[in-house]
């Protein structure tokens, strides 16, 4: 890889396997970031699938540094392969900071736009502001640990969360009325120019405090609330959107 921005990104995936207490399980996290099967992955490795499948289950002891290596790079090259979809949003996070890169949980980009409508329905999201918009394309998502966020990152950082474009879905985690989230979405568009996400999501909202709800319909911001209240399963169910 010529490009040094693409070594940086690779050497900070890598060193997060290595470094994990359960590098099977990283490697498998970044894997599926990817939207890569076993089998796409270790073709392109020339190695079999059930040798990845051994170190991603924990069947084999951990992997050395080299097959990480090859791993990470597979990773990147099957991506550039499909138009650098991925990595386009993980240049912005992984060469952001340490506590952007902790805030943001997950993040991706869109092979073909998804509606509003039909992202919802697929994250089990009702739409409660913005329901003109339900036609209005999606191209990927950002998820944000609302928390760290809002008390963490630096505001500078804020633009590197709309990775490739800023038409996407921003979902906030942690969320118990939705204040914060909508006040920081109204700080990052006087801060950046009028940029905004397509669509905001809670999770975890029980009812949705006012003040955010007046903020969504005065910015015309589309806010939706989803029902799935297990965050692994959220982004599963994300990380499964073709």
């Amino acid at each position: 890889m010529s490009d040094p921005s693409l070594r940086e990104v690779a050497s900070k995936i890598a060193g997060e396997i290595i470094m994990s207490d359960n590098p099977g399980a990283e490697m498998r996290k970044w894997r599926e970031k990817f939207s890569l099967t076993q089998v796409e992955v270790a073709t392109h490795m020339g190695v079999s699938a059930s040798v990845l499948s051994d170190y991603e289950s924990g069947r084999r002891k951990s992997p050395g540094s080299r097959f990480v290596a090859r791993f990470v790079k597979s990773l990147i090259m099957k991506d550039i392969e499909r138009g650098g979809i991925v990595l386009s949003g993980l240049r912005r996070i992984l060469l952001g900071s340490d506590l952007l890169r902790e805030a943001v949980l997950d993040m991706r980009e869109f092979s073909i736009p998804l509606s509003i409508a039909r992202f919802c329905e697929a994250i089990e999201a009702d739409l409660i502001v913005g329901a003109a918009f339900i036609s209005t394309p999606i191209l990927g998502y950002t998820v944000v640990d609302s928390i760290k966020l809002v008390l963490d990152v630096p505001s500078y950082d804020y633009i590197k969360l709309y990775g490739a474009t800023t038409q996407r879905a921003a979902i906030f985690t942690k969320v118990a009325y939705g204040r914060s989230p909508m006040v920081a979405v109204k700080s990052m568009q006087a801060g950046m120019g009028g940029l905004r996400p397509a669509l905001v999501v809670l999770h975890g909202a029980r009812k949705v405090d006012e003040l955010g709800l007046e903020i969504a319909k005065r910015e015309n911001i589309p806010l939706a609330v989803t029902r799935i209240e297990d965050l692994n399963e959220l982004i599963s169910r994300l990380r499964a959107i073709k």
